[in-house]
């Protein structure tokens, strides 16, 4: 499922329970899955008070300035958009974190696997961009069930704002018969897969749909008998936020052999991977191509 869609069917089982939950796009909230649908939502307009979908215009900053707006007037705002365009966003967003404030800012298309629509379109540097805003949230979930983990997460902040990460592709539901809960969306990062016996020897480190990525690496190195474990940190500010007895349990400091993997800039990765650790990671812009051409070009392919 695609993460732009799990996140809009969330997003409307909120908001039917949540009155005060009331935002929309500034572009196309049919892309960014953003539309209420439920019976009722209708839009808001210079007539009709009562609605709960905002057409805020092609205009990312204004929308950012009038959920802040709406957010001290104590109803609960989401403005949504695509990643790319968060950069005319980001003052907005800056000083809702300054203030304090719930404001929930949710971008879709979130990788250069938007394809076609070519590198004006595919962020690079933005994911690192909003990660470097004091007191933001920022959440890049791995799939459907780390997406609803997510929306937990940001509808109990009261003085936080939260930035939603999403895919505009499809990505695989992981199995959680097979791999941990998604509950540990909460705490940041957490041991998504592990050796069969005893402890490690690599670590594979990834957000959003590099999560995947990783799994299927994993399933291949452990067919070959290498201890590998598979860590999702779709969080970093919640994850240092944990004890470092929890950090270390899930990044043990004995194992140096670290792989981080996600389709943004390297920044910031260095404080998980260490010296001797590796990234796979885009240290170039995009390219207008189809989707499976780019992850080949740009090395996102699994293992053999």
């Amino acid at each position: 499922m695609e993460g732009r869609d799990a996140s809009g069917i969330v997003l409307n089982e909120l908001a039917q329970r949540i009155p005060w939950l009331i935002g929309g796009s500034a572009d196309l909230a049919p892309s960014t899955k953003t539309r209420l649908t439920f019976e009722g939502a209708d839009n808001f307009t210079v007539v009709t008070h009562s609605g709960r979908n905002i057409h805020f215009g092609v205009r990312e900053h204004a929308m950012g300035a009038i959920l802040n707006g709406m957010a001290l007037s104590k109803v609960r705002p989401f403005g949504s958009g695509f990643l790319i365009f968060s950069d005319y966003a980001r003052p907005a967003i800056r000083l809702s974190a300054l203030m304090e404030i719930p404001v929930i800012s949710i971008f879709t298309h979130d990788s250069i696997e938007v394809g076609e629509d070519g590198p004006t379109h595919q962020p690079i540097e933005q994911l690192a961009s909003l990660r470097a805003i004091p007191g933001l949230i920022t959440l890049r979930p791995a799939d459907a069930n780390e997406i609803v983990e997510a929306w937990k997460v940001i509808m109990t902040l009261r003085h936080e704002p939260a930035a939603l990460i999403l895919s505009r592709q499809a990505t695989p539901t992981i199995d959680r018969a097979l791999y941990a809960s998604a509950a540990g969306v909460a705490r940041g990062a957490y041991v998504l897969a592990d050796p069969p016996d005893g402890m490690p020897e690599v670590l594979l480190l990834g957000t959003g749909s590099e999560v995947g990525l990783c799994v299927q690496a994993y399933e291949r190195l452990t067919r070959d008998g290498i201890p590998t474990r598979v860590v999702s940190m779709p969080s970093w500010e919640l994850f240092e936020r944990q004890s470092q007895a929890y950090r270390d349990a899930v990044l043990p400091p004995a194992v140096t052999a670290r792989v981080a993997v996600e389709q943004a800039s390297t920044f910031g990765w260095e404080r998980y991977v260490g010296l001797t650790g590796m990234t796979i990671v885009m240290t170039t812009f995009g390219a207008s191509a189809p989707l499976k051409e780019l992850t080949t070009k740009f090395g996102f392919t699994a293992i053999g």
